[in-house]
């Protein structure tokens, strides 16, 4: 009982929390407008996909039909038999292919040439690195003539050479690793110098595992810009078994009609891969892009 009584005692009673405080934890009107309109905002961009994914199980006149039939009430998978009666799963192979290739290929000289400029000192590295920032302005389509010319020499038209290879030097991912890279202390490369690391090594060992993130967000930008690219690869194959998928479900369509839930179930399937690769590299994509806007 004592021990019981010198327990109360010595308990002090938690202060009530005041109203001043109640209103500093609760939410306030701005914030819940805020909140409202993030929602709706993030509905407003599902939406495509919402209507990409039920499109894809409606009939031709019911995918056409005013006013709109929001959800299909008699679901059908005729659109996915006609889709594979034509050669999805090559386009589909022939999209990954010059997509993961791609992403290899630029994360991998980006970084090196990211390194180089932000830590590595030579005349000309500022001139190099303008030129690099320069080249993000030029539109795709101003270097497109010179592009197929030069594949044409090469006789590189209608391959993966020719889809993969004048891809993989994206001025944006040189941009990227760059900045990421001067984060980097130069202390630690130094370090590591002085007790016998290579100059591979060190990029191997010690830049690549600290370049993660940024190099996770650049492999989700890059494979999303190769898979959706269109105009680019239109103009570098020729024959129905190097088509890429979206330019495979292009042919689809007719000269008088467009099935259109053909075209959605296609569209569907086309969005997956992308899916995937944001659910894969999501952790290191939003670390990127946070360090990117700390240390920008």
């Amino acid at each position: 009982m004592m021990f019981s009584s010198n327990v109360k005692t010595n308990q002090r009673p938690r202060p009530l929390a005041s109203r001043a405080d109640l209103r500093k934890k609760a939410p306030g009107f701005s914030t819940i407008i805020a909140n409202l309109l993030l929602v709706l905002l993030g509905l407003l961009f599902l939406f495509p996909f919402y209507w990409i994914v039920t499109g894809a199980f409606k009939v031709q006149n019911v995918a056409v039909a005013i006013p709109p039939q929001w959800f299909p009430t008699d679901p059908t998978l005729d659109n996915f038999r006609v889709l594979f009666k034509n050669p999805v799963w090559r386009w589909g192979f022939n999209s990954f292919f010059v997509a993961a290739s791609e992403m290899i290929g630029v994360c991998l000289t980006a970084s090196m040439a990211g390194y180089v400029l932000a830590k590595k000192f030579f005349p000309g590295r500022k001139f190099i690195f303008i030129l690099f920032v320069s080249a993000m302005a030029l539109p795709k389509q101003v270097i497109l003539v010179p592009l197929f010319t030069m594949l044409a020499d090469l006789n590189w038209i209608d391959t993966y050479k020719g889809l993969v290879l004048p891809a993989i030097g994206w001025p944006f991912g040189v941009f990227l690793m760059k900045q990421f890279a001067q984060t980097i202390p130069s202390e630690l490369m130094e370090a590591a110098k002085m007790d016998g690391c290579s100059e591979v090594r060190l990029f191997g060992t010690i830049i690549l595992p600290l370049l993660k993130p940024a190099l996770g967000a650049l492999a989700i930008f890059t494979f999303i810009n190769a898979w959706n690219d269109y105009f680019s690869q239109l103009i570098i194959t020729r024959s129905t078994p190097m088509m890429t998928l979206p330019l495979g479900l292009a042919t689809l369509q007719g000269e008088y009609t467009t099935p259109y839930g053909v075209l959605m179930a296609g569209a569907a399937l086309a969005s997956l891969p992308m899916i995937l690769i944001f659910l894969l590299f999501q952790k290191a994509f939003t670390q990127g892009i946070t360090m990117g806007a700390v240390k920008g």
